[in-house]
């Protein structure tokens, strides 16, 4: 009698768990995070010939460099204010209507992240400079000329319109998680529109105005690039002073001490950010 064969079960290599899965990611994050860091640190803290010191941190307060940070602090500090007051109504108004996630009206804020940042900056030096293309126009137009080009205000309007999409994103995905009927419930306990913003809308939103907020000032404490296209290098910030540091005098340890003062700030708005958003309200998509 013939016995019907079986087939021997060949075992099923199992998936590779989470943290196997993550080793691609935890290398790329050493070798493009820690071991940068770890320099910063290392050339920061030491001088030409390798000993530990602190002079290169506390250079932050030569006069040079204490008027270069605080030119950068006063100016990211009004482009994050412009930012936010320009975004606020915008978020609201797109969340008011219902508008998607995935919406044309949306993808045209994000559209300009996907443009190089250089390419952008160089169109508004081209749109500023005395002979551009807006002074064109106020010249045919028998207006005055527009001198704003290699000014603090020319700096401002490159971060304005280059980190405005940083603004809105997060407010936006945060007016978008309020319930109506808390909006409602407020109305119908009497309150006009100006207490239900300031005592349910915004309080709210809080996540998202913090996301915002971080996600512009940082970037615009760091630049350089905005400040030598607009600001015609007249005007030195701190990322300026750093990046000469790196690229002209060759002093990578100045560069790199200077590079961890911004750190400080730098950790201080992540502080903020965990502290007022700890769910991610104001960032997840």
């Amino acid at each position: 009698m013939n016995k019907s064969s079986k087939k021997t079960a060949v075992p099923r290599t199992p998936w590779p768990t989470g943290r196997y899965m993550a080793a691609p990611y935890l290398l790329w994050s050493a070798a493009f995070i820690l071991i940068p860091l770890a320099m910063i640190f290392y050339y920061g803290l030491t001088d030409k010939s390798g000993a530990f010191t602190l002079e290169n941190v506390l250079s932050i307060g030569t006069p040079q460099h204490a008027k270069a940070l605080l030119i950068a602090l006063l100016l990211s500090l009004v482009s994050t204010l412009i930012c936010l007051l320009l975004a606020y109504p915008l978020a609201m108004i797109l969340a008011r209507r219902g508008i998607s996630q995935h919406s044309f009206i949306v993808l045209l804020f994000i559209l300009p992240m996907w443009m190089n940042f250089l390419l952008r900056t160089l169109a508004w030096q081209t749109l500023l400079e005395k002979t551009g293309v807006i002074n064109s126009v106020l010249s045919f137009l028998g207006l005055p000329a527009l001198n704003i080009i290699n000014t603090p205000a020319a700096i401002i309007l490159g971060m304005v319109y280059n980190f405005l999409p940083f603004m809105v994103l997060p407010l936006y995905n945060a007016l978008t998680k309020i319930d109506g009927n808390v909006v409602n419930a407020a109305h119908d306990l009497g309150a006009n529109g100006v207490q239900t913003f300031f005592r349910v809308i915004f309080p709210l939103s809080l996540p998202g105005v913090i996301s915002g907020i971080t996600m512009v000032f940082v970037p615009a404490l760091t630049t350089f690039v905005i400040s030598n296209l607009l600001g015609g290098s007249k005007i030195l910030l701190i990322g300026n002073v750093i990046e000469q540091e790196f690229t002209q005098a060759s002093n990578w340890h100045l560069g790199s001490g200077l590079s961890i003062v911004l750190m400080a700030f730098i950790l201080v708005n992540m502080l903020l950010t965990a502290i007022f958003d700890k769910n991610g309200e104001g960032t997840s998509l």
